[in-house]
């Protein structure tokens, strides 16, 4: 499997993703939304995005090597953030780097109003591909 990040000419070039991915594999693994519970289903980091991000993350990484995938091997990110601020981004970063290192998939953050439960921040889904 082979991952060519792009990030064109006349696009400002970002700092922790990717615009721009080519994914050369025979096998998608989709990942579906992650939230900071714990293995036992209990919310992590209740009011702390850096907590909720790390296990959201950390939750990503358990998802993917389930399927015998690894991080570097996402190509997509969607990121839900409840009561987005502009702040939470460094926050969420730290969870991100903890699981990505230097690998940069492309992403999309989404502000939203709420998720499933008031006391979730974040909620992340992911896609790889892989030989």
């Amino acid at each position: 499997m082979t991952l060519k990040c792009i990030n064109p000419d006349g696009i400002s070039p970002p700092q922790t993703y990717s615009h721009v991915i080519v994914a050369t594999g025979s096998r998608l693994v989709f990942i579906a939304g992650q939230v900071a519970e714990d293995s036992q289903g209990n919310l992590v980091g209740r009011g702390d995005m850096v907590a909720q991000a790390r296990q959201v993350f950390a939750n990503i990484g358990r998802a993917l090597a389930a399927a015998g995938a690894e991080p570097r091997q996402v190509t997509k990110l969607t990121i839900f953030v409840a009561n987005y601020r502009r702040e939470h981004l460094a926050m969420i970063e730290e969870g991100r780097v903890a699981l990505f290192k230097d690998h940069k998939p492309t992403d999309t953050l989404v502000g939203v109003a709420a998720l499933t439960n008031p006391d979730y921040l974040l909620e992340v889904d992911a896609v790889a591909v892989l030989e």
